[in-house]
């Protein structure tokens, strides 16, 4: 498979497949397509599979492209897509709808934070998505992306949502803003997620759940 991302701001990555190979997308995810491409709605996986997928913010449907030319997935928001070469015992952790597109050998699963308590407290770094099996992953990011490299036992604190995706060689735990006065008038939250090396990480700029709240007081609120 050949592919080309395009755009900044609002970014597609558009595939070049050769006849049978087939790929995989969330419902909504195709822009254009050649008109010779077979594409099929499947559940992909039994239950848990489609479970996993629910609680990660992903449909619970999937499109499956069967190739006879090319098609195009494009982004559902302002913001980067990255391709991921998945190799043979290699995972990916990212966040969830992270997911745009990816070739049909590329596995992935719901990843739960270990520790329940503060998961839940954590907001999206509780639950994100696991990519494994072998292929190319396209995932959709928020805003601009920045990479950082981890040597082991190395440490990067991140704000609630600016993660991205890490390798799955890296640690990750949800820790409380030192101190009852930052944590209460400081504004950013009462957890942080920090990541420990050896692996790779990518953090985004803009979390969508960031510009949400930005914009929530220009919403027209009904009166009663």
């Amino acid at each position: 498979m050949k592919y080309e991302i395009k755009g900044e701001t609002l970014p597609v990555v558009v595939c070049s497949l050769e006849s049978g190979e087939q790929m995989i997308t969330e419902g909504g995810g195709m822009a254009w397509m050649s008109p010779n491409m077979k594409m099929e709605t499947t559940s992909n996986g039994g239950i848990g599979k489609v479970f996993g997928r629910m609680v990660s913010g992903e449909n619970l449907f999937q499109n499956r492209y069967t190739a006879m030319g090319g098609n195009a997935f494009a982004s559902s928001f302002p913001g980067a897509i990255r391709a991921f070469t998945i190799g043979p015992g290699e995972e990916i952790i990212a966040q969830k709808s992270a997911f745009l597109a990816a070739e049909s050998s590329v596995d992935y699963s719901v990843f739960f934070h270990k520790k329940l308590g503060k998961g839940f407290f954590g907001g999206e770094g509780f639950i994100m998505q696991r990519f494994s099996g072998y292929g190319i992953l396209f995932a959709e990011f928020d805003g601009y992306v920045v990479e950082y490299e981890l040597q082991p036992g190395q440490k990067i604190v991140v704000d609630t949502g600016h993660l991205a995706a890490m390798s799955a060689s890296c640690n990750m735990e949800i820790v409380s803003v030192p101190g009852v006065k930052n944590a209460l008038f400081g504004g950013e939250g009462l957890f942080n997620t920090e990541i420990t090396g050896p692996g790779h990480v990518w953090l985004q700029t803009m979390p969508i759940s960031n510009v949400a709240n930005v914009l929530r007081p220009y919403f027209p609120t009904s009166s009663n």
